[in-house]
């Protein structure tokens, strides 16, 4: 794979897509865990693309139903610790837009995908509804 922190060119539009698909079939962390210290839920009203996120002991874990973009980010949210959630959120979240900087690894075809507006909230759904769940686990 080619990525930015590589010193490589990054990810052209044929790549992207093909990760993007590559993590929706890998579905990272879906099944809703039974043991959980805080949920989150968002719904796209535009698309119907829905999604819950847990948060436990052992990660996030997810369920959801939707494109392939949402399906693919939740997976890569699956793949992502507490910890590197907490400090990536808020750079992941500001990536989708237009010429923003780019989030590296798994989280790199997903970068300036807003140029496509239904896509960037595609893209956040999972990572906003995680942010809810870890509210709730930290209060």
């Amino acid at each position: 794979m080619t990525h930015a922190e590589d010193g490589d060119a990054p990810v052209d539009d044929h790549l992207r897509q093909l990760l993007i698909e590559e993590l929706h079939r890998a579905r990272h962390g879906y099944g809703l865990a039974v043991e959980f210290a805080g949920e989150g839920s968002e719904f796209s009203p535009s698309c119907g693309d829905a999604v819950t996120v847990r948060v436990g002991p052992h990660g996030f874990s997810w369920e959801g139903n939707g494109c392939a973009v949402s399906m693919a980010a939740a997976s890569a949210l699956g793949a992502t610790s507490v910890d590197d959630f907490r400090m990536l959120v808020d750079d992941y979240l500001a990536s989708v837009a237009p010429g923003a900087p780019v989030v590296p690894g798994e989280l790199e075809p997903f970068a300036g995908i807003g140029r496509f507006p239904l896509r960037a909230r595609c893209a956040t759904l999972a990572w906003r509804a995680a942010r809810t769940a870890l509210a709730a686990a930290d209060a």
